[in-house]
């Protein structure tokens, strides 16, 4: 859980109809996670920024929750997997998109890199990249990141990578 202005903050206020959100004991409103970035720039900007050396890197492995229609691909909660380089410089791009890259090679995932696409998070400063499989029909993406004012990154949908690795959707 946290506080949903974190979120609206970062995404843009079309995220709150794709979160669960409510109110805790104290009145303040907080939501179930629904991605991991956003909580990333907040811990940066806050501390870390202060506190660490430059470029800062750092992985993530988080439950996330998304009010959405479930289907095939595309489940209310699931989990993220991501990696973000902090405070670095402009090479930083060809650093993340490579270690994406590298991952999904050795798990030998067949898939597809798109360099150049909007996303669909308000936080992105420029277009981001995606990763495809097409074996997954319409909820084909399994990767996705771009670079934002504290850094770039990206993350991995587990579920949809482990569906891509069967290789069959469901």
């Amino acid at each position: 859980m946290w506080e949903q202005q974190t979120f609206i903050d970062k995404a843009g206020p079309e995220i709150l109809n794709q979160m669960y959100t409510f109110k805790d004991k104290g009145g303040r409103d907080i939501c179930l996670i629904p991605e991991g970035t956003a909580l990333i720039q907040k811990m940066w900007n806050e501390s870390w920024s202060k506190t660490v050396k430059r470029p800062f890197k750092i992985f993530y492995i988080q439950r996330c929750y998304r009010y959405e229609k479930p289907q095939a691909g595309r489940y209310r909660e699931f989990t993220q997997a991501g990696i973000e380089i902090l405070g670095g410089k402009n090479g930083d791009r060809e650093e993340a998109v490579s270690a994406l890259q590298g991952c999904l090679d050795k798990l030998e995932v067949d898939y597809t890199f798109i360099s150049s696409v909007k996303r669909g998070l308000s936080y992105y400063i420029e277009d981001g990249f995606e990763v495809e499989c097409q074996n997954l029909g319409s909820q084909k993406q399994i990767a996705g990141g771009g670079r934002y004012n504290e850094g770039i990154g990206w993350a991995i949908g587990v579920d949809r990578l482990i569906l891509a690795k069967q290789g069959l959707p469901k």
